[in-house]
């Protein structure tokens, strides 16, 4: 039970959720650049509006709830819980300013949909909006990759104590550095390198491609985005298949791949650990999954002859499976191709990708596949103690940075995250079809809500009703944050109302 919180308690997550929104207006600055540059005067007032409301927000929670106390564990899961609803309300401003919403909820949508990097959206016209408008929303894709909260922590937030309850209230829990400021450091490190380097890949590709030199740039930083974050938001209406382009598909590929891969991961290989890559449970995971998979998505594609030759079956069925399973959500067809062409066989394939999801403490979504590996090995480990006898001690051991030997709290932990990921899958679900949708399509936008993924089979549209609208904007928030520090945000009200 959670005791009735003090004013200190109000107090230590005002100030720090000042923070965090403070750092949403500075993110601003660089889609205001961008319109400045190009001339877009009235995307450029939305932006300053939003800044100021940010600027304004962020001050007065910070200077009038001044505090220099650390967080203790419940205030920092509320802090990150709450921090981004704030965001969330602060950023769509620019959003719904711009006019390309039918209302402010469809803009708080795509806000949540950017910052969990989920990649459905609602917003209309996308091939005529602002470069300024299309920045910021790969920006808030990029940035909610690594975490909004990491943003803070990064820039804004002193003291290792709570930096490191905000830390692991956002969804991670693995410190690449003793110092949780420095792991924070260190991931924006890894992210920026790998920006500076894709994007002049895919830059090269667009020039290559026919488009002018300046519209490259734009696009190849905006692809990069979507892919590294496993983001999904796309420069264009036609996604990915805009660009007619085989070598931007193989790009972007190894980009979200490598982005759906754990920051520990990365920065074991950095650091010269290059043996991690092939010991690590997640990697064998997702190998083992994706192989599943596939197999599955390319039965359910051949047995209808929906594509001629190999080459098309890699570039339209291994395209989508990959992409779910990093629960990244670019396309190369259109939405309504799963229902009118691929079948239900192959749409639960990709549904199962979707669920499944990538790497702990990565920029993807889902269950994550260090959870489905220790499921898995618990399996064995049950299997083994049958088979050998009763006075022997079998230990199972795991491989995710160093060799761990298997615990009930493992266990116990895991089962639980993957057991709230499908209700919520079944609520998002079960919410669509009540709200008239055929089952296959409710359940193929619902998972892809909640895993964070933004494959759509056309469910999502500004269209949909409302309610499915609040419930996949619940649900991103929910997955991205795996459940536990909104559940603290919301028996902190519950006490708070109550009094105990």
């Amino acid at each position: 039970m959670i005791p009735r919180p003090r004013s200190s308690d109000f107090k230590n997550i005002a100030h720090y959720t000042g923070k965090v929104v403070f750092g949403i207006g500075l993110l601003m600055i660089i889609p205001l650049g961008i319109a400045l540059i190009f001339q877009e005067w009235n995307p450029a007032l939305d932006f300053l509006i939003g800044m100021f409301s940010c600027f304004a927000a962020g001050l007065f929670l910070q200077i009038f709830f001044y505090t220099e106390r650390d967080l203790n564990w419940l205030q920092g899961l509320v802090v990150a819980s709450f921090s981004w609803i704030l965001a969330t309300m602060f950023g769509a401003i620019p959003h719904y300013l711009s006019g390309h919403f039918g209302c402010y909820v469809d803009a708080c949508f795509d806000l949540m949909s950017g910052y969990t990097t989920t990649g459905l959206y609602l917003l209309q016209d996308l091939d005529h909006i602002s470069y300024a408008l299309n920045t910021w929303r790969h920006i808030l894709s990029y940035a909610g990759g690594q975490g909004i909260i990491v943003i803070a922590l990064t820039f804004l937030v002193k003291g290792t104590g709570g930096a490191f309850k905000m830390y692991v209230a956002e969804g991670r829990e693995e410190k690449l550095l003793p110092n949780i400021i420095q792991t924070a450091r260190v991931i924006w490190l890894i992210s920026l390198s790998y920006l500076a380097v894709g994007s002049m890949v895919l830059w090269g590709i667009a020039v290559h491609e026919g488009m002018s030199v300046t519209r490259g740039l734009l696009h190849g930083i905006w692809v990069f985005m979507g892919s590294w974050s496993t983001g999904g938001f796309a420069p264009q209406s036609f996604n990915i298949s805009y660009y007619h382009s085989f070598p931007l598909e193989l790009v972007t590929i190894i980009l979200f791949v490598l982005g759906s891969f754990n920051f520990a991961l990365h920065w074991a290989v950095w650091t010269g650990n290059k043996k991690e890559i092939y010991r690590n449970i997640e990697i064998i995971s997702f190998c083992i999954t994706i192989t599943i998979i596939l197999t599955i998505t390319s039965v359910g594609l051949m047995r209808l002859g929906v594509y001629p030759n190999l080459m098309a079956l890699f570039r339209k069925g291994f395209y989508h499976v990959i992409s779910g399973h990093t629960t990244t959500g670019f396309m190369t067809i259109q939405g309504r191709t799963f229902v009118k062409q691929w079948g239900e066989m192959a749409m639960l394939g990709i549904t199962l990708a979707m669920a499944i999801g990538a790497s702990a403490c990565s920029t993807a979504g889902g269950f994550k596949g260090l959870r489905i590996g220790l499921i898995f090995k618990t399996l064995t480990h049950d299997i083994k103690k049958i088979l050998t006898p009763e006075t022997a001690v079998v230990i199972e051991k795991f491989h995710h940075i160093k060799d761990t030997v298997l615990s009930e709290k493992h266990v116990r932990g895991a089962m639980l995250i993957v057991i709230l990921f499908i209700t919520s899958y079944t609520i998002t679900t079960i919410v669509g079809v009540y709200c008239g949708y055929p089952f296959i399509e409710a359940l193929f936008d619902g998972v892809s809500a909640g895993s964070n993924t933004g494959l759509s089979c056309g469910v999502t549209s500004p269209s949909m009703p409302m309610a499915m609208k609040l419930v996949y904007i619940v649900t991103m928030w929910l997955g991205r944050l795996e459940f536990m520090s909104v559940f603290a945000f919301i028996g902190f009200i519950i006490a708070t109302v109550r009094g105990e």
